[in-house]
C-alpha cells in the first residue's frame, strides 16, 4: 500500500477498522442475561483481522 493514503481510501479503511472492534461490555448482560459471562468479542458483527483476511479497499 502507498505510503501516503488518499483521504477516501483512508476513510474506508478507518470504517473497516471500527467494525472489527469488540462490542461494548454492557451488551453482554443485555443479550444473554445478568449471570452469563461471555466475552464481548463473541457477538461482534464483523470479525476480521489484518493477518487473516485482506480488504478490497
Amino acid at each position: 500500500m502507498a505510503r501516503y493514503k488518499h483521504p477516501s481510501r483512508k476513510q474506508r479503511l478507518a470504517k473497516k477498522a471500527d467494525q472489527t472492534k469488540w462490542a461494548p461490555f454492557w451488551t453482554v448482560p443485555k443479550t444473554y442475561g445478568k449471570g452469563r459471562k461471555i466475552h464481548p468479542g463473541r457477538h461482534t458483527a464483523v470479525k476480521r483481522s489484518w493477518r487473516r483476511q485482506k480488504l478490497k479497499a
